[in-house]
């Protein structure tokens, strides 16, 4: 967490750790989908990786991959409206995460001014320097320097939604507030908590302790012998 908070969109990392959002949905927001005053995050919308086409001439290819091309050009849209009813929802802000979108949409509109006509206005919570929507590729890299310098294991991006799902089960969430808070549709949720959730060896001798106490009660103290005691 202390890594996250040196970067320039650290919120950003802390919504992927504490709410286990995909990548496009961490990247496809704008600010008119956050209220901070009631503290919930609406997801509507993925950002989509960029695809591209050559834009050179065929007479003089440029002889390198489209996404390389010198005059490449973006056939994709940014964004796609979430299709399921189970990815279009709310999710709850913790406050500290609160603080730190308030804090970075200060950060956002001093970077504006001194952009001044070099910013390109999106409205997207995450951007560029100079405003626009953040490349998911870039955003890949990041995360992956984000882990080099926190002296963390190389993971994949996805392995933070993981450890927020198993977080959500260790606070004792119930499965229905996981279920929404993921975007795991009902007919599916139950599959998908057994993908997502690890449960620690810790939690798993806890529950074989309440089944013990259960069913063979709670374990009586071991009886002292008064003759032992006075031996000696």
């Amino acid at each position: 967490m202390l890594e996250a908070n040196k970067r320039r969109n650290s919120a950003r990392w802390m919504l992927a750790l504490a709410l286990g959002l995909r990548q496009g949905e961490t990247l496809g927001p704008r600010w008119s989908d956050v209220d901070l005053d009631n503290e919930y995050l609406k997801l509507r919308r993925n950002r989509l990786r960029p695809r591209y086409e050559h834009g050179c001439p065929e007479a003089s290819p440029c002889g390198r991959k489209a996404g390389y091309c010198p005059s490449k050009v973006q056939v994709r849209r940014e964004t796609k409206n979430t299709k399921s009813r189970a990815g279009r929802r709310a999710v709850p802000l913790p406050g500290p995460l609160v603080a730190m979108l308030r804090a970075h949409r200060e950060t956002h509109a001093r970077e504006r001014k001194a952009a001044g006509d070099l910013w390109a206005e999106s409205d997207y919570v995450f951007t560029k320097p100079l405003g626009g929507p953040l490349s998911p590729n870039t955003d890949y890299h990041d995360w992956k320097r984000l882990l080099d310098d926190a002296g963390v294991r190389n993971g994949r991006l996805h392995d933070a939604r993981h450890t927020a799902a198993t977080v959500l089960m260790l606070l004792g969430v119930p499965a229905r507030v996981i279920d929404q808070i993921m975007g795991w549709e009902p007919g599916t949720s139950a599959s998908m908590r057994a993908r997502y959730l690890h449960v620690p060896d810790a939690m798993l001798k806890d529950v074989a302790r309440k089944i013990a106490e259960a069913i063979w009660g709670t374990p009586e103290t071991p009886a002292v012998d008064e003759n032992q005691d006075n031996e000696g």
